[in-house]
């Protein structure tokens, strides 16, 4: 049996840059363990499995793997899953709806340059410049915000490696977040403790393992001013040592941050990933429901670079 692969960069308009993501075609016929060694042999953050759709009016479905795990929702494969299958299939509408176990998830796609000095989508969330090749998308997470359990201060410090006074706790202690994929959030002082922070993998199972549905990993965050922060992201109980572009982590993060504010709406730009030289920039807009809860939507730039066959 052969299957089909290609590979992008996603939140970055430059090749090599962002994070990388895997996606095969024809996955219709492997089994769940098949695809979970798939996913190990390409060893990124995500590799993303296409499959036809069982739920209307999805367009495709897609299965989402890290090396160790299945993850009901993750905005990165979404955001590069959306402009690759467009296309590979040559989609020409505006928007694609993603099954997945979180939920459907509606990708609408930028086509032409990515425009502004952002990199990220153009033409607000409805698309581009019409004609010419999606070049970023925009999703909204499959599920409202969710806030979990909070964390001890100097545990969730010892998971990063770093002395309890780094954690900042007077805007948000560290906690349990989400919008379809949990994980654990923590504001650092500065951009200075953000780059002395090292996972530290003993310290995540004393402090994760225990919990019935714990975080896929660790998310901290700093301010770099209005409207901006930078994050890095660890999962190494997941096999990510350290992710460069975490979309289902940083829309927890932007919904979080509406949350504390209290007002109506809020956009966001996270900057993440260049400690391990794969610079990404993610571009988040929050906004709060009539009903009171919070829904968030990211996007970005997807770049293609390889494509290729596996014989399974």
């Amino acid at each position: 049996m052969e299957v089909e692969f290609e590979t992008c960069d996603v939140f970055t308009s430059v090749r090599f840059g962002g994070n990388p993501l895997a996606l095969v075609y024809g996955a219709d016929g492997l089994e769940t363990e098949a695809m979970q060694a798939i996913a190990r042999e390409f060893n990124l953050s995500e590799t993303v499995f296409v499959l036809p759709p069982e739920r209307e009016p999805a367009d495709v479905q897609l299965r989402i793997f890290t090396p160790g795990m299945e993850l009901p929702f993750a905005g990165h494969p979404n955001v590069g899953a959306a402009v690759m299958i467009a296309r590979r299939i040559g989609h020409e509408g505006d928007q694609l709806i993603l099954e997945q176990p979180a939920g459907h998830v509606t990708a609408w796609l930028t086509r032409g340059p990515i425009g502004g000095p952002s990199g990220g989508p153009i033409g607000g969330p409805h698309g581009g410049t019409r004609g010419g090749q999606p070049v970023a998308a925009e999703i909204e997470a499959p599920q409202p915000l969710t806030l979990g359990v909070s964390f001890d201060r100097a545990a969730i410090a010892a998971c990063a490696a770093l002395p309890p006074e780094a954690i900042h706790v007077n805007a948000h202690p560290p906690l349990m977040a989400g919008c379809g994929t949990p994980f654990a959030i923590a504001e650092v002082e500065d951009v200075e403790s953000l780059a002395a922070a090292t996972p530290d993998i003993l310290a995540m199972r004393q402090c994760f393992g225990p919990l019935a549905s714990p975080p896929v990993g660790l998310l901290l965050h700093t301010p770099l001013g209005v409207g901006r922060r930078r994050a890095r992201m660890f999962a190494p109980l997941n096999g990510i040592v350290e992710d460069p572009a975490t979309g289902g982590a940083n829309v927890a993060l932007a919904g979080l941050l509406l949350h504390l504010a209290g007002g109506s709406a809020m956009a966001l730009e996270v900057e993440q990933g260049a400690d391990i030289g794969r610079p990404s920039l993610l571009v988040l807009a929050a906004r709060r429901e009539l009903d009171g809860s919070i829904r968030v939507r990211v996007g970005g730039g997807v770049v293609p670079v390889s494509r290729g066959v596996m014989s399974l």
